[in-house]
Formats: C-alpha cells, sequence, structure tokens
C-alpha cells in the first residue's frame, strides 16, 4: 500500500469563470402574439432564402414546396413573442420569382414587414377578412382561410406564368408571399401583396368597382369613415369620369382586357376593379394650409424635412427616421407608383387602379347565390353581382369603358 507523504496538500482547483456571450437578436415587438411571429418569420425566411441559388427556370415542384420551422422556448421572453410556434412559407421559390418580376427587393420586403410592426386597416369587404398595412404602407398582409390558401395554389400555378409572359405589367394584385402561422395551437394564414395606394400621394376618394348596380352602394356605416370606399352606385351618383384621354385609356385597356380573359379562362369572377383619385389642386390647398399653420406656430429649429424644396415630400418608402426629398408634391414616383395614370392636364387629378379580390370561382355557391337573387329581383334584371364569368367579364369591360375617358 503506497503512503501518502505528509508534506502533501490537497489539491485547489480554481474555479475558472466563463463569460456567457449573448447572441444579438431582433426583438419583434407587437401588440399582438401573432405579428411578432409573423415579423419574425418573415425575417427568418428570407434570411434563409438569401443562401438558395436562383433556378434558372421553376418546376412543378416549387409551386408545391415550402419551408417550415418549429420554435419551443426560443430564447423565450413573453414580452416579446411566444415561446412555441411554427411557421411555414408556402412555394418560396415562385414568390421569391414574383418578387423579382414586379421589382420588389427581398431586403425592401424584409424592411417593411419587420422594422415596425404592420397596423391593422378596415376593410371595407363582407369576407370578414384582417387587413394589415406595412408601416410604410408599402405592402398589405391580408388573413386567408385555409380554402382560400388551396385556391391560392392552384391559382399560382396560372398566375406566375402569365405574370412572366406580361414581363410583370398586369392591374392583377401583386401576390409576394404566403404563410402559415401556428400560435398557440391556432393556425393563421397570411398573403402579403403590393398596396395599391402606396404613393406618396394622398387618396381623397376611392371606389371598389364591379360594373354591377344591385346592392351597390357604400353603407351609412362606410359612410362615417374617414376616406370611405364608394361603389358603382356612388360612382353613377357622383358623376365621376376617369379622364385620362385616348392614348393612356387605349393602353389602361390593353392590360385590362389582358387581365379579365385570363380571369375568365379560370372561370374567376366577382373581381372589382379598386379605383383612387388623388386630387392636386386640393392637395396644394391642403400643402398650403399645413404650410400656414407651421408658419403661425414657429419654426424653432430647422428639421430634415424641411430643408427640401417647397411643394416635395417624402415617400413612404422612407423610414420615418430618416426622410428625404423625392420629386414635386403632385409628381408620380414611377418606382412606387405602380398602379398611377395622369389625368387629363385640365383635370388635375392623378388616378390609380388595379384588380382585386382574385380569388372566388364561379362554383356551386356563387350559382346558388345567383338563383337567390334571380329570385329577389327578377330575371330580368342583369345588375346583379352574381353571373357567370363569361358575362361578369363583359359586363365588368363595358362599364369601365363608360367610366374611363
Amino acid at each position: 500500500m503506497e503512503k501518502k507523504s505528509s508534506n502533501s496538500q490537497p489539491r485547489i482547483l480554481k474555479k475558472k469563470h466563463f463569460r456567457v456571450k449573448h447572441q444579438k437578436v431582433k426583438l419583434f415587438r407587437a401588440n399582438e402574439p401573432i405579428l411578432s411571429v409573423f415579423m419574425w418569420g418573415i425575417n427568418h425566411t428570407i434570411n434563409e432564402l438569401s443562401h438558395v441559388n436562383i433556378p434558372v427556370m421553376l418546376l412543378p415542384d416549387d409551386f408545391r414546396a415550402y419551408s417550415k420551422i418549429k420554435v419551443d422556448n426560443h430564447l423565450f421572453n413573453k414580452e416579446n413573442m411566444p415561446s412555441h410556434f411554427k411557421v411555414k412559407e408556402y412555394c418560396p421559390l415562385v414568390f421569391r420569382n414574383l418578387r423579382e418580376r414586379f421589382g420588389v427587393d427581398d431586403v425592401e420586403y424584409r424592411e417593411s414587414l419587420t422594422r415596425s410592426q404592420p397596423i391593422e386597416i378596415d376593410s371595407p369587404g363582407k369576407s370578414g377578412a384582417q387587413f394589415y398595412q406595412s408601416y410604410d404602407k408599402f405592402l398589405i398582409v391580408k388573413s386567408l382561410t385555409s380554402e382560400e390558401i388551396e385556391r391560392m395554389h392552384a391559382f399560382l400555378k396560372h398566375y406566375h406564368p402569365y405574370v412572366v409572359e406580361r414581363h410583370g405589367k398586369t392591374l392583377l394584385p401583386q401576390y409576394l408571399g404566403m404563410y402559415r402561422l401556428n400560435v398557440e395551437n391556432i393556425q393563421h394564414y397570411f398573403v402579403v401583396m403590393r398596396n395599391v395606394f402606396s404613393s406618396h400621394l394622398t387618396i381623397h376618394k376611392k371606389f371598389d368597382l364591379k360594373g354591377s348596380t344591385v346592392d351597390r352602394e357604400a353603407s351609412d356605416k362606410e359612410l362615417e369613415k374617414p376616406l370611405p370606399t364608394y361603389k358603382d352606385n356612388d360612382f353613377i351618383k357622383q358623376k365621376i369620369k376617369i379622364q385620362v384621354g385616348e392614348a393612356a385609356k387605349q393602353k389602361a385597356f390593353e392590360t385590362l382586357n389582358n387581365d379579365v380573359n385570363f380571369l375568365t379562362k379560370l372561370h374567376i369572377m366577382d373581381y372589382s376593379l379598386l379605383v383612387g383619385i388623388h386630387d392636386c389642386v386640393r392637395a396644394e390647398e391642403e400643402a398650403a394650409q399645413s404650410e400656414s399653420n407651421r408658419d403661425a406656430g414657429g419654426r424653432g429649429e430647422t428639421s430634415e424635412s424641411e430643408e427640401c424644396d417647397s411643394g416635395e415630400r417624402w415617400t413612404y418608402n422612407t423610414p420615418p427616421d430618416s426622410p428625404r426629398c423625392t420629386g414635386q408634391y403632385n409628381e408620380i414616383i414611377h418606382d412606387i407608383d405602380m398602379y398611377a395614370i395622369r389625368s387629363i392636364e385640365e383635370r388635375r387629378e392623378i388616378y390609380f387602379m388595379a384588380i382585386i379580390d382574385v380569388l372566388t370561382q364561379y362554383g356551386v355557391k356563387k350559382q346558388a347565390a345567383k338563383a337567390a337573387k334571380t329570385v329577389k329581383y327578377g330575371s330580368n334584371v342583369e345588375g346583379i353581382s352574381t353571373c357567370d364569368p363569361e358575362q361578369y367579364a363583359k359586363r365588368f369591360i363595358e362599364f369601365m369603358d363608360k367610366a374611363i375617358e
């Protein structure tokens, strides 16, 4: 047996101190857990896509593909994020390609949706869908049902080739991304689109036009809003004319006819033309009033925005903490004002026009709705909104032909 030396001392182990390095994480604070997850999901999916090579051409499998991530206790802080959630992006390469076709940069897309939380906005429709607008007003986020997600998948297979064929020149919605979020065991579906009214120009009046005259007036509740959405009968009663001149009308109608023919071939109906009107005269009066109020209140220090020349404004795409001048108050900025058409000179208006709500097919439900309306209003009434796609398209184009001069 080995004898211990009397001189031996017990060995003292020094405790090593490790400095924990916390990874810098972008926080996505929102007033609803679903929005925090949505912002996190957009950031994650765009970052993941940045490592993927862009294919020369899309394959049928790309229209069925998805990316999915499940998060459990991810740096859990209940003030910012739920502890468990799932994010699924549908057809990532297809939507990346569409963003490219529509001139929307992935970084710009991510920043619009994650720099500050999207803001919920009112919808005039009867669908019950929730609408959110990105903080810079560039994008719209719309909630969908699981049934509408299926319809979007079916639509996408035809929509993408059509957008490619038309080189992105279309009045159809510019679909830029589609997602499923699972938060607290509830599934939420969203589609992201370009905002028709993303312009730096104020919209003074807007209309939702179907070419139908039965039950097509803005409700009393709608009329109470600061910017109500008027409908076909309101358009007629107010004697509105979209005056753009012969050449501009011909160009707009070429696109409109192509888009409507495309929708008719897919048996789609019940779509609308969304029209926004910017009144240049009114805008100048508002700008003069604003300038007068500012002068009356005293200027104080010169802000960055006040260094701009008179009559200039910032675009909504400019983050609020870094304003920059972009051009005359009533000037169209083509990169942003994708849907803008200038009126004839003496009219002094700018119109924003796009087709919206393109997921309704003329199926059993719509046929039943047509039968019910025929019983209520009589078979000779041509103005009911529910009719077969060919009839719907014909009436829609005829109405727009009279509305646009």
